[in-house]
């Protein structure tokens, strides 16, 4: 064959089982595209961003690899010697030596980076010229034919007699073995992962109606506090540990978990403490490693036992906002009765002493102070003033009303009238302003009567809101959670507690917030699950004109789970909700693939088999099926484990942590490497998940598939 006739009969001949593993893995992301929710409108650009770059990558595998393997691929690549190698790397290295110089000298970060980059290049090709040569060949020319001679009489004692029974009823055994003790040693389950803070809040709330001046000299007072703590953490004169610690008061100093609180809060304020970069949070004469957690827990309890006032400890949330982890919400018709209720439940719920609560509170508060305006109306009639009047008189003074418009050019300028700062704060100045009036009563005479002469004002208290969820008034208790505690077991706890309490007639209780995110979008996760199989199975029925085949090869998605709940259970992780599904869902379109190249090459093993002996379709020995099976297994199993292994080894550095600044290495000299760090306690949950499963199913493909 010339060059491009081996290009297009070799792309003819994989390019249905590329296309349908392509197919099966963009199925799995499919549905994740359609996430509902505000959680949706977080996650969804990791389908979309997987769904256009695999989809890239077939049109890359199909055309251009094939167009380039014709032009440049060359069957035999001309040696070169062992001198020559060498050459060519002290080549880079001692030009890369002479370019760093020469950016020491200019202080040129740019040539620094250019020269070190060259001396990469050259002690890389010593690497490979000593190391990584032998060893490939070691690998491919003894142990792999080895580990190919070793699964091939392991497979062939597999499909002896009943022993394909044996292995699969072991294989399912193993699968109830791994639910069961996922079940015995069920792992944490958290809705987001529980990240290391990068900031820690300290909100703070008066009762409704105490002045601004008021509570900022308070939270001066915790902001000093909290700074004098802090300075343990100071080496030298600098923290390692903090950045800033902010003040804000009045205006966007709501809880950002309990989601947009707008309108002016003079009685509120926040307190931001802003910690260094993960990398940097040891203290550098001791090189002990702190932990932000730590001092967030430290901070909390600096703050227990002030009367008057909430104040709660919170740190930034990894992802949108959900509520907090503990939200009771209670609902009815009468607001007074749901308070009564709500402060009950809160009380019984302290009294059960359920452990990693940080303090319940309300969401409502009943001390909002209240001027109602109380009309005489019967002195009023009399008068002939109307409640409108009055309430316009008031509400100009205490707000203004425009009267007229300023023209400057083209531009219009309104012009507002109302009482001046020292008068509308002032009782006696509202209630004495007289209405002005034509009384076409009395022959249209001009009067002018003082609001006072027919009102008075009452002061009380109310509620600073109504809240309502399903047309119903709702009033939530709401906790976050301490450190160490887990927000399902503790809601768990309060649900059965609660189940001795007697509810009043007209009212009832349920769980949302965090939890109910969490239950929604467990269910589309499944649901999503579920359908990325169905559409898998369809895809593989396509393209093997067959129900029995897809159905095998979608048992690697069962297995890959055996793999995922051994995983969890054996190194005890927390099963993360949305990173952890969002894994599992991964892996249903991923191990399909390798399952579909192994059936996809024996199938055609057993057709050239067919044609090689003129059998008639469908009356293959067995003998010859499974000479076929254990001979495509072994001639698969390379392909099969390198994908495997290539993906597992890319996965290893973001499950783990591992940091590298390539940048600071090569202009710097400084590689500043860690471990951890706050996109590992994010991504690693999908990453283990991933690795878990794949490991499994991959070896477990190869035997029970």
């Amino acid at each position: 064959y010339s060059a491009f006739d081996a290009a297009r009969y070799g792309v003819g001949e994989v390019a249905m089982p590329i296309i349908s593993s392509t197919a099966t893995t963009v199925a799995a992301f499919v549905p994740l595209a359609f996430w509902p929710g505000i959680i949706g409108e977080f996650m969804k650009y990791l389908p979309i961003t997987l769904i256009i770059v695999l989809s890239s990558s077939l049109f890359v595998a199909l055309v251009v690899n094939p167009t380039l393997a014709a032009v440049y691929m060359k069957l035999e690549e001309k040696e070169v010697s062992l001198k020559k190698r060498m050459r060519f790397a002290l080549l880079f290295i001692i030009i890369g030596t002479l370019i760093v110089f020469a950016g020491i000298g200019t202080h040129s970060k740019m040539l620094v980076a250019l020269g070190n980059l060259s001396i990469t290049f050259g002690v890389l090709g010593f690497l490979n010229t000593k190391l990584l040569v032998p060893a490939t060949s070691w690998f491919k020319d003894v142990f792999l034919p080895k580990l190919e001679n070793t699964y091939e009489r392991l497979l062939s004692f597999a499909l002896i007699g009943r022993n394909p029974i044996y292995f699969f009823g072991g294989t399912v055994l193993m699968l109830f073995l791994s639910l069961f003790l996922f079940g015995i040693f069920p792992p944490k389950v958290d809705f987001f992962p529980n990240n290391q803070p990068k900031q820690v809040y300290v909100y703070t709330e008066f009762p409704i109606g105490v002045d601004i001046e008021e509570t900022n000299t308070f939270t001066k007072q915790l902001e000093k506090k909290v700074v004098d703590y802090l300075t343990q953490y100071k080496v030298d004169g600098k923290s390692f540990m903090v950045t800033s610690v902010i003040e804000q008061v009045g205006e966007g100093t709501g809880d950002a978990s309990r989601g947009q609180q707008g309108g002016k809060t003079p009685n509120k304020s926040k307190i931001t403490i802003d910690f260094t970069d993960f990398q940097k949070r040891k203290n550098p004469k001791t090189d002990e490693i702190i932990s932000s957690q730590k001092i967030m827990n430290e901070v909390r309890e600096l703050f227990k036992g002030y009367a008057g006032v909430k104040i709660v400890v919170a740190k930034n949330i990894e992802g949108p906002p959900t509520g907090a982890p503990i939200n009771l919400e209670i609902s009815g018709d009468d607001y007074t009765q749901l308070m009564e209720v709500a402060n009950n439940i809160k009380d019984f719920i302290n009294n059960e002493n359920i452990a990693g609560i940080e303090g319940l509170k309300i969401d409502i508060d009943q001390g909002k102070p209240e001027a109602p305006v109380i009309i005489n109306r019967e002195k009023a009639r009399r008068l002939n003033i109307s409640t409108g009047q009055i309430a316009d008189a008031l509400r100009t003074a205490l707000y203004g009303k425009e009267i007229a418009t300023f023209k400057d050019g083209e531009d219009d300028y309104p012009i507002n009238i109302r009482l001046m700062d020292k008068y509308r704060y002032d009782q006696e100045a509202l209630l004495n302003q007289k209405i002005t009036f034509r009384d076409q009563a009395d022959g249209g005479i001009i009067k002018q009567i003082p609001i006072s002469s027919v009102a008075s004002i009452n002061y009380t208290t109310t509620f600073d809101m109504v809240k309502r969820s399903d047309l119903k008034r709702v009033v939530t208790i709401y906790s976050n959670v301490i450190d160490g505690y887990n927000g399902n077991d503790i809601v768990g706890k309060m649900g059965k507690s609660l189940e001795n309490y007697k509810m009043p007639a007209g009212t009832k209780y349920k769980f949302t917030g965090e939890q109910e995110k969490q239950a929604e979008n467990l269910a589309f996760l499944l649901k999503a699950l579920f359908i990325a199989v169905m559409a898998i199975f369809l895809i593989l029925v396509g393209q093997f004109n067959s129900t029995s085949t897809p159905f095998i090869i979608s048992m690697s998605v069962l297995l890959s789970l055996i793999g995922v709940f051994l995983g969890l259970v054996i190194f005890r992780m927390d099963f993360i909700i949305i990173m952890s599904m969002l894994g599992i869902i991964s892996l249903a379109g991923i191990v399909v693939n390798n399952a579909i190249v192994l059936i996809d090459y024996t199938n055609l093993i057993i057709e050239r088999k067919r044609e090689e002996y003129q059998l008639p379709e469908g009356q293959i020995p067995l003998n010859l099926i499974l000479e076929s099976v254990v001979e495509g297994g072994k001639t698969r199993l390379r392909p099969v484990l390198l994908t495997a292994i290539t993906t597992v080894l890319g996965l290893v550095p973001l499950a783990m942590g591992i940091n590298i600044d390539f940048i600071g290495l090569y202009t710097e000299f400084n590689p500043n490497i860690y471990m951890g760090g706050e996109n590992v306690m994010f991504w690693g949950p999908l990453a283990w998940t991933v690795i878990f499963g794949l490991t499994f199913a991959t070896f477990l493909t190869l035997i029970v598939v």
